[in-house]
């Protein structure tokens, strides 16, 4: 959607976001989105040796492109996806656990992908940031959205992450706004239907070939 906004090449960069984060299909287990209920495999490690992990799937994706000859477009979706951003979240506990924060090697927390340099890569790695975050919010709104997304583009420009990126200042507030957009186009409340009065839940019918159609008035033929 971001793409289309600002004249990029829309169907590239939805491609390219297909296959951005397929280094994760190697080890699955320590993402967040692949984990149910049970115990954590971070649990079991430390700050520095989960971040390895995580940082690995940049790795691996490259790689696994590489095999496969993922053309250029995509390779870049993959490798720039991260940038060379922060693992804040096991930086921090990094942080905690030794009590200093001139104790903790922050080069070891820092994804090892090249910046974005495309239009489409500076897009990718942008919105990859946001819906994560944004899943976050727990009562969603637009205010909060927009608040939230402008802070994560202002930190990732703040960062040095977008340098090298061709995005004009204009295309970058155009992208904000589809974002906030799309985001509360995809988190909307559904409506939770109340339940009849008076009327025992049941078990789902099943229909089968032995139970004639109800919706045909002649029957079966």
């Amino acid at each position: 959607a971001a793409a289309e906004a600002i004249g990029a090449n829309a169907l590239q960069a939805r491609i390219a976001c297909y296959y951005h984060d397929i280094g994760k299909s190697l080890q699955p287990q320590y993402f967040i989105e692949n984990q149910r209920t049970g115990s954590n495999p971070h649990d079991k490690r430390t700050p520095e040796q989960s971040a390895k992990i995580i940082m690995t799937h940049v790795i691996d994706g490259v790689a696994l492109g590489q095999e496969y000859n993922l053309p250029k477009p995509i390779m870049d979706a993959i490798e720039t996806h991260h940038g060379t951003s922060l693992i804040k979240y096991f930086y921090v506990r990094a942080v905690e656990e030794s009590g200093s924060i001139d104790a903790v090697d922050e080069s070891l927390f820092r994804y090892p992908g090249r910046l974005p340099d495309t239009r489409e890569s500076g897009i990718i790695f942008l919105a990859d940031r946001v819906e994560a975050a944004c899943r976050t919010i727990d009562t969603p709104s637009k205010k909060l959205y927009r608040d939230m997304i402008q802070t994560l583009v202002n930190d990732a420009i703040a960062e040095g992450q977008l340098e090298l990126c061709p995005l004009t200042i204009k295309e970058i507030y155009t992208i904000i706004d589809v974002f906030t957009k799309t985001m509360l186009d995809i988190q909307h409340h559904r409506i939770t239907y109340p339940k009849m009065p008076g009327v025992e839940e049941e078990e789902p019918g099943i229909i089968t070939l032995e139970v004639q159609n109800p919706l045909r008035k002649s029957g079966p033929r």
